[in-house]
């Protein structure tokens, strides 16, 4: 059973104190990207906290996002922009990061390679 550390057991939308997980294909399709690239550019707002995907910059995107790091699959990192990573890529955007999987994210991507998505 992999636990939440931050829901104190109220955690109807991402049941990890259960014990199951549901994922929508967009959160396994971010998941496997993870897997083939550790570490993936993400970006902001000033004034807005909602992550960009900016390698696909649409709201599905961003709400996915927000949705695996709930679920505490990925971290998102403000401080840690990519380096290399053309300017192209952050866009206009002024606050720069990245995100990658967690520990736990890389436990359910291997869970996922064994057992298959249902």
């Amino acid at each position: 059973m992999i636990g939440c550390k931050n829901c104190n057991g109220n955690c109807q939308s991402c049941t990890g104190c259960s014990g199951a997980l549901t994922l929508t294909e967009g959160e396994i399709s971010v998941l496997q990207q993870l897997g083939q690239i550790p570490f993936l550019p993400v970006a902001r707002r000033a004034d807005d906290t909602t992550p960009i995907y900016t390698e696909r910059p649409d709201e599905e995107h961003s709400l996915i996002l927000q949705c695996l790091e709930k679920k505490q699959l990925i971290s998102i990192d403000y401080d840690a922009p990519l380096k290399g990573c053309s300017e192209t890529a952050y866009g206009d955007y002024p606050v720069r990061g990245s995100f990658a999987l967690t520990a736990r994210g890389q436990q359910v991507l291997e869970l996922l390679d064994i057992q298959g998505a249902d």
